[in-house]
């Protein structure tokens, strides 16, 4: 039976999301497998990876908000932002920070917050992506990005390594698009000194959280003892942020057909799941963009009978 649904993957450190896809499509021998948003090469944890049918969803699983336990080496800046870059500036730390003070720059970040994307990342500017550009020697003017920091919390007492930096560890709940490299820099610049993300690790993205994930050799232990099916998880699951609707048979014909429709009184958000009575999710679907009370397939998951 084709495999169906989504796994989350405990990424290794050194592998590129794509390194991932492409590993997995040797392991369980199919091409229908997606990932859903990008982690760098040295960072680990929770990359869902969409198989099958569910697929279809991968893009709005980038939506999700996201949490990060990181951290940062006070005492130089990288050209990546993170500890694979080159050294770019170095002031010595001739103290040790208190934990309140640390904390007090950590609440400053809290809320909505402007970043500025770092020259080593895939954001593309005219065409090009700012990573491009950066192994060119090139700067350019970046797009100034606003996320929202949840929740922003010290986990380790600041320590002095070498006498002249000091690291301390941190864990971020954050919405999509953040960039906790940059976060990292910017809580040096708070504190009065150059710094960078000495280590990352993604602890949960939406429902997904690290300590279900399976390794690569988990992965294709279960594979060939024909197990893995039931470490999946269903579309239901990674949609569940969205609000659902569920229709009788002769409305969910209708959805599946991919119809324009009435929309339900009771429905106030832009997006939204539909349903059919025997809890299978048919399609997701949008408030009609021009035409009042209607609503429109965004896509639609399920266009076999009932």
């Amino acid at each position: 039976m084709e495999l169906q649904g989504i796994l989350p993957l405990h990424k290794p450190k050194g592998m590129t999301s794509h390194d991932c896809v492409a590993k997995l499509r040797r392991i369980l021998k199919t091409r229908k497998i997606g990932h859903t948003g990008t982690l760098d090469p040295e960072v680990t944890g929770v990359l869902p990876i969409c198989i099958g049918r569910a697929t279809k969803v991968a893009q709005y699983m980038s939506d999700y908000s996201k949490t990060y336990e990181g951290e940062v080496t006070i005492g130089f800046s990288t050209t990546t932002e993170d500890f694979t870059g080159e050294k770019l500036e170095e002031k010595v730390v001739e103290r040790l920070f208190s934990c309140q003070e640390i904390n007090e720059v950590l609440q400053s970040f809290t809320g909505e917050i402007e970043q500025i994307p770092p020259m080593y990342s895939a954001v593309k500017v005219k065409g090009k992506k700012l990573y491009e550009y950066a192994r060119e020697g090139k700067t350019v003017e970046r797009p100034v990005r606003h996320v929202n920091i949840h929740e922003l919390t010290l986990l380790t007492e600041p320590l002095l390594i070498d006498g002249n930096k000091v690291k301390f560890s941190f864990r971020v709940h954050c919405s999509k698009g953040t960039y906790v490299r940059t976060l990292a820099v910017d809580i040096g610049k708070k504190l009065g000194y150059p710094a960078h993300m000495s280590a990352l690790v993604r602890t949960v993205s939406g429902p997904f959280q690290l300590e279900h994930c399976l390794t690569f050799e988990e992965i294709e232990n279960k594979f060939t003892n024909n197990e893995l099916q039931a470490s999946l998880l269903k579309i239901d699951d990674a949609l569940s942020f969205l609000k659902r609707i569920v229709v009788n048979d002769a409305t969910a014909l209708k959805v599946m057909n991919g119809m324009v429709l009435p929309t339900p009184l009771e429905i106030d958000e832009n997006r939204f799941t539909i349903y059919n009575k025997n809890e299978e999710c048919l399609a997701i679907y949008i408030k009609h963009p021009t035409k009042q009370g209607l609503m429109k397939p965004e896509k639609v998951l399920k266009n076999d009978q009932v």
